[in-house]
């Protein structure tokens, strides 16, 4: 062998031992790193740190963010490792009111509860007070107004059931402008039709039609007004064909003083 080439067993050994030293303090490094790691972990999960500090909700209009943060069962004691972003989103969407609930956690100690209600689409008559009835055909019986809603049909003499749910589908299938238009709504079944509504329009007109052809017939409500004479009123019929009647004097006088 050539002389340049021999390395003497005295020569390598401190360098090897420099080698396994510089090995032995990183993984004591590493170590002591993950021990004072679980050490602060461990200590942050057991102290008030740990607990929840702020709870934010967005897209609530029903509900206040209050009321909704009592019915998730979230507290600023909650420990925020022992929360279920699951059972919280249950939780709130056992409520009629609400569609979608997400709960997002923001760490250290944040909780973000982002929902979707179910839109009002009228409001039912009855007494002296006006419920709201939302999208899905529920009635909200805890949340009722003395005022009169506004750019909102009044129902009357609906319940919750399949007559309400078909309502509730047409009028969502009407542009905006039209249910807008509508001042009442009143279920009034004949025998011949069990689904047969009378209307009262904020124009004065009456509208006699049913629920299996209402959205579809109705939509056309704006082009039939424009060929009638705005200072004659009556009964638009719209449940087979479409037609108009006007309403008659002498009944309308016999019906103010029988008042």
């Amino acid at each position: 062998m050539e002389k340049g080439k021999i390395v003497a067993l005295e020569d390598r050994i401190p360098k090897l031992k420099e080698q396994r030293r510089r090995k032995a303090n990183r993984r004591l490094v590493l170590l002591l790193f993950l021990f004072f790691t679980m050490i602060v972990i461990i200590a942050y999960s057991q102290s008030p740190l740990s607990h929840i500090k702020t709870i934010t909700v967005d897209g609530n209009e029903v509900y206040s963010d209050s009321e909704l943060i009592r019915k998730s069962g979230l507290t600023k004691t909650t420990n925020i490792w022992k929360v279920s972003k699951n059972d919280v989103s249950s939780k709130l969407k056992k409520l009629s009111e609400i569609k979608q609930a997400d709960v997002k956690i923001h760490w250290p100690n944040t909780i973000s509860i982002q929902v979707k209600e179910h839109k009002r689409i009228a409001y039912l008559k009855q007494d002296l007070n006006y419920y709201p009835v939302m999208e899905n055909g529920k009635i909200l019986r805890d949340r009722n107004e003395e005022k009169i809603p506004v750019n909102s049909p009044i129902l009357f003499d609906f319940k919750e059931g399949a007559a309400l749910n078909e309502m509730v589908k047409e009028l969502e299938k009407l542009p905006s402008e039209i249910v807008n238009s509508i001042s009442e709504i009143h279920y009034s079944p004949k025998k011949t039709d069990q689904y047969h509504i009378s209307l009262f329009m904020n124009d004065g007109f009456e509208v006699s039609a049913t629920l299996r052809s209402f959205s579809e017939k109705m939509v056309h409500y704006p082009s039939i007004i424009s060929q009638l004479d705005p200072n004659k009123k009556g009964i638009i019929d719209l449940e087979v064909g479409s037609y108009f009647k006007a309403f008659e004097p002498e009944a309308e006088e016999k019906e103010v003083e029988k008042n």
